[in-house]
């Protein structure tokens, strides 16, 4: 691929509309472009659009994520700036990955088999993509494609739960003494935020941070309803049962589910592909930072069962996500390919990986 192969690919993928759910013809668009560049594609039974190269012992996954959130501002290229929805989210972290597997010379290929994975439905709570890559492979090695800038090596990414609340009394004139079904949502909400600040933590990725999602109420003149959605970013070590167990005994009266409880997940600076990636990031002239996410990713799913050295990097600054001025400098987008391809050698190089297992 020459550059300017390099930033089409990206263009073309930005401007390719993906939201979760609807990434068909994303997936088809990366793997004929890659299946060009001589790289080996498919679409699995998932839909994730998958590119490999190389033959050799080890394998390194490169995950990132073809869906993006709703929302379609228009794409552009502008003073070398790529605008556009995906651009830092996860598209320019994606082709980031193809463009430098396509980069890679032969005595590493012959090493090392590396696996792009363009995953559908990161996005949402599913994950359905990395719940199905994550039983498909196993590899040695593995980089989430997530912006973190291109000195970032983010090393890992808080847990999430999801409580669903409903509650509901017998329906009473406002000049009543009995607690309102609203009410008795607001208290839950209390409940929550109490519990989170008694757990406390002294640095955000150890704290529990709830949110309010979203909160009605209705009546039928019979029954007083009201129904809560409350998001929490949990931290290692995150006791989910003893949590919900506290705000239930405060709240007997409401009904709260808990759901999509991915653990937090936390790699060492130590692990290999940590190393190698230091290493590169120096090598193109920047001075590496560690980063600890306080938002969730498919590292959460995949780092758990595959148990292997892992990071997350990628270009684009992630205060821009999911917002309508989301855009990638291409000079940030060219250094990380050579940034990525860098680190792949390395870690194929005779040892880098063998003892990490």
């Amino acid at each position: 691929m020459t550059p300017a192969d390099e930033v089409a690919l990206l263009e073309s993928l930005v401007a390719c509309r993906s939201p979760s759910g609807d990434e068909g013809a994303a997936a088809a668009l990366f793997t004929e472009r890659l299946a060009a560049a001589g790289m080996r594609t498919r679409v699995d039974t998932a839909g994730n659009a998958i590119a490999e190269v190389g033959d050799g012992d080890l394998t390194i996954c490169l995950l990132g994520h073809i869906d993006t959130v709703p929302g379609w501002p228009p794409v552009r290229i502008e003073d070398d700036v790529l605008w556009g929805r995906g651009s830092v989210d996860a598209k320019g972290p994606l082709c980031t990955f193809a463009c430098a597997a396509a980069r890679l010379d032969a005595e590493t290929l012959a090493r090392a088999r590396v696996v792009v994975v363009g995953a559908v439905e990161e996005e949402a709570a599913s994950s359905k993509g990395a719940r199905h890559i994550v039983g498909e492979l196993r590899p040695d090695a593995c980089v989430i494609g997530e912006p973190s800038g291109v000195r970032g090596i983010t090393l890992g990414y808080k847990g999430r739960l999801l409580l669903a609340v409903e509650c509901a009394v017998a329906w009473s004139h406002s000049a009543g003494r009995d607690a309102t079904a609203p009410e008795v949502g607001a208290d839950v909400w209390r409940a929550v935020q109490q519990e989170a600040d008694r757990l406390g933590g002294d640095r955000e990725f150890a704290r529990v941070t709830p949110s309010l999602l979203s909160f009605t109420s209705d009546n039928d003149g019979l029954v007083d309803r009201a129904r809560l959605s409350i998001g929490l970013r949990v931290p290692p070590g995150f006791d989910r049962d003893a949590f919900v167990a506290a705000v239930r005994a405060a709240c007997p009266h409401a009904n709260v589910t808990p759901s999509a409880g991915e653990v937090a997940y936390r790699s060492k600076r130590t692990n290999p592909v940590a190393r190698a990636f230091h290493r590169a990031i120096r090598t193109s002239g920047s001075e590496p930072r560690y980063v600890l996410k306080t938002g969730t990713s498919d590292m959460n799913v995949v780092g758990p069962v595959w148990n292997c050295p892992i990071v997350a990097y990628g270009p684009g600054d992630s205060s821009l996500d999911h917002t309508p001025d989301e855009h990638l400098p291409l000079a940030e987008y060219r250094i990380a390919i050579d940034v990525v391809a860098d680190a792949i050698r390395r870690l194929a190089s005779p040892g880098a990986l063998h003892a990490a297992r």
